[in-house]
């Protein structure tokens, strides 16, 4: 993702209500959150920026640091445990490991294992679980 898109991106959640937004393009995945006054205020946020060049720089370094999509390389049912009544594999906030099982698909009665590609912290899950899901849809986000 170009910086000109990043900027367009923070200009429109300069201009509307909303708090956050996470846009993910091929591999790059840009979060953008703003905070409210009081919260900077509060100090949550460590520092504010001057201007839109700032934000573009912050974006730029977010990107450069951003999590690692998990997607889908498949089409079939999802499942995020080993069996109904146990446990998921993993949830939001869960240290994973490279090699760790996240998921499983089946595809045409074929149980796929999808592990984690790198070490990290889950940030964002599916919401899916025994349902179908397409080949490149996002099953987590590994920070």
């Amino acid at each position: 993702m170009d910086l000109s898109k990043i900027k367009t991106l923070i200009d429109f959640v300069g201009r509307s209500n909303i708090t956050e937004l996470t846009v993910t393009e091929k591999d790059v995945t840009v979060r953008i959150f703003r905070t409210s006054l009081a919260a900077a205020a509060a100090g949550e946020s460590s520092r504010k920026p001057e201007s839109a060049t700032d934000l573009v720089a912050e974006a730029r370094s977010s990107v450069e640091k951003t999590s690692h999509a998990v997607k889908a390389p498949v089409f079939g049912v999802l499942h995020r445990a080993s069996a109904p009544g146990e446990p998921p594999f993993v949830a939001i906030g869960d240290a994973v490991q490279e090699g760790q099982t996240l998921f499983i698909i089946e595809a045409m009665k074929v149980f796929n294992t999808i592990a984690a590609p790198r070490s990290g912290r889950i940030t964002h899950l599916t919401d899916i679980d025994n349902g179908e899901v397409e080949t490149g849809d996002l099953l987590a986000e590994i920070a």
